[in-house]
């Protein structure tokens, strides 16, 4: 988990980069979310003609939107997470470094205009964000009535009894090397500030908890191990946390290499409006 960061990384430079380096493990290793998270946000949204998914990395997040939504803007710090995003002739990336201004964003996110996005989407993205900065922006762009904004991240899994004690001895390991800033996220988004009026689909403080089924084989799961960006931190450090041994107990405690099984991630949303 937790290895996108978008627009709003740009007030901490010195994150840029941090996930770069594992952006096509990313697009094969992520789970992709439920199309039943896109339909009751849609629901909420009078109006369905731009959604702006920030932090998008590889359009994970992007691409269930378009369903619902004539356009979609998709924004991320990361160049090198937007070479790998999945395209489609509604969907417009936007590369926005570290320089950019807030009249900028409005004028690539809204065409200059202010009150003009339905829906503002954020997915394992949001703890890494000048939060001050972001909600500005948000409150300058989201459609006045009617826009809402949705965040939503994933800080654990569920595979078997016995896998999952093996993953619990990994994520110690991981732990120094996580960025502070991640908190947010392994504290379910329950001391997130969230300045917005609840929708019925929690509230600051309280997020609702949801689930995310995801079907893969060891090599796919040890594909996404390895996207993890606490990996890459301890990697640069000297510190290898997927070695050879810790690889055949996760395999042994997996079973058979082309086994595929049930990954349930545990996830959370804050939703809210103007």
């Amino acid at each position: 988990m937790l290895v996108s960061f978008g627009t709003f990384a740009m007030m901490h430079v010195e994150v840029t980069g941090l996930f770069d380096k594992q952006a096509e493990i990313y697009v094969k290793g992520r789970p992709t979310y439920p199309k039943e998270w896109y339909s009751m946000l849609a629901a909420l949204t009078p109006q369905h003609s731009l959604a702006w998914d920030v932090g998008t990395g590889n359009g994970q997040a992007t691409v269930g939107l378009l369903e619902h939504y004539d356009q979609v803007v998709a924004s991320d710090i990361s160049d090198a997470q937007l070479k790998y995003a999945i395209q489609h002739p509604r969907v417009r990336y936007i590369h926005t470094p570290a320089s950019i201004s807030d009249d900028e964003m409005v004028n690539l996110i809204g065409g200059g205009q202010e009150n003009s996005v339905d829906l503002v989407t954020v997915a394992a993205a949001i703890h890494w964000f000048d939060l001050p900065r972001f909600y500005s922006l948000v409150k300058r762009l989201l459609r006045q009535p009617g826009g809402i904004i949705a965040v939503w991240c994933y800080n654990g899994m569920v595979v078997s009894p016995d896998f999952d004690l093996v993953m619990k001895r990994l994520h110690e390991s991981c732990l120094p090397f996580w960025d502070p800033r991640t908190k947010y996220a392994w504290g379910g988004y329950t001391t997130l500030p969230f300045p917005f009026e609840s929708v019925g689909l929690g509230r600051e403080g309280e997020p609702i908890t949801l689930e995310i089924p995801k079907e893969l084989s060891f090599q796919g799961f040890e594909r996404m191990l390895r996207s993890f960006s606490a990996v890459a931190t301890a990697k640069d450090r000297g510190a290898d946390l997927l070695s050879e041994d810790v690889i055949k107990e996760l395999h042994r405690a997996w079973g058979a290499h082309d086994l595929v099984r049930t990954v349930t991630y545990k996830a959370f949303m804050l939703v809210g409006r103007l």
